[in-house]
């Protein structure tokens, strides 16, 4: 059994499997595991490119990294992931399920293949990781841990994120029921639940979806509590300690990482201008 210990959580001797991981929060969190002495990481992406440029400056200094490019869509990628971690490592510890699409849709605009998409990627794949990632944990008797990315917009979100905010609520389902179907195999699941953040694919987004010019970070930071939108940074640490032995055995949790508080201040009420559609 792990020892718990007090201090900066540490991932010594612990291989970290993270999806999402050629930048952004995926990016940050590697980074991160590596200073806090992760001995190997299978970084995963979509972006073959910018994975293996993040890849090369993680490796080494005890920390072994291998890049696995994959469209996780395609289930078959997401076995082929397993099969290259257990391959390059033989085991296990943790799970970074990063990797999403956010793309913008409402009830009156979102597509067959746009829903198809979203659920592929933002639920099917952390199921399928989290499934071999687990099957290998048991099989070399290791405790593991393991994080979904939410979000608050899987409360019930804003009608221009009806397949978002579906693909997120199913997510936090997910995460409660294998953190409970794996808990006697010391296996733990939690899901952090963030709110806006400062992303590479949060400005594509704003710019694509949105027609956002060069200052909407800075419009967008200045309305916040703290002045600021979430970075990548300061999320990763919190994986960081829910990843280490000194998150002991907390598992099940949905964490809300937002600048607001659910169910405070006053009700939300749909708004009497139409909202805006897409084309897809």
């Amino acid at each position: 059994m792990s020892e718990w210990h007090s201090g900066t959580a540490t991932l010594g001797g612990k291989v970290i499997l993270i999806t999402g991981a050629a930048q952004g929060l995926g990016e940050a969190t590697a980074r991160l595991a590596r200073e806090r002495g992760a001995a190997g990481l299978v970084l995963v992406d979509v972006n073959r490119d910018l994975g293996e440029v993040v890849a090369s400056d993680v490796d080494g200094d005890g920390c072994r990294t291998l890049f696995v490019h994959a469209n996780l869509a395609d289930p078959a990628a997401c076995a082929a992931v397993i099969e290259q971690a257990d391959a390059a490592f033989g085991v296990v510890h943790g799970v970074v399920n990063a990797a999403a699409v956010t793309d913008r849709a409402t009830v009156w605009d979102t597509t067959v293949e746009l829903w198809d998409l979203l659920l592929d990627v933002n639920v099917r794949a952390p199921f399928l990781l989290m499934q071999g990632a687990a099957r290998i944990m048991r099989r070399e008797s290791v405790p593991g841990s393991m994080i979904t990315i939410g979000s608050t917009t899987g409360y019930g979100g804003q009608p221009i994120l009806l397949p978002y905010a579906v693909s997120k609520g199913a997510l936090a389902t997910m995460t409660r029921n294998l953190a409970y179907s794996l808990m006697r195999d010391h296996i733990r699941v939690n899901q952090v639940n963030l709110g806006w953040m400062d992303t590479p694919a949060e400005d594509r987004v704003q710019r694509q979806f949105h027609g956002a010019d060069d200052d909407w970070l800075a419009r967008a930071e200045a309305d916040h509590p703290y002045g600021r939108l979430l970075k990548p940074a300061e999320v990763a640490a919190v994986f960081c300690y829910l990843l280490s032995d000194e998150s002991g055995v907390m598992s099940g949790a949905l964490i809300d990482y937002a600048q607001s508080v659910l169910g405070a201040g006053d009700p939300a009420v749909p708004p009497a201008e139409p909202f805006r559609t897409f084309d897809h």
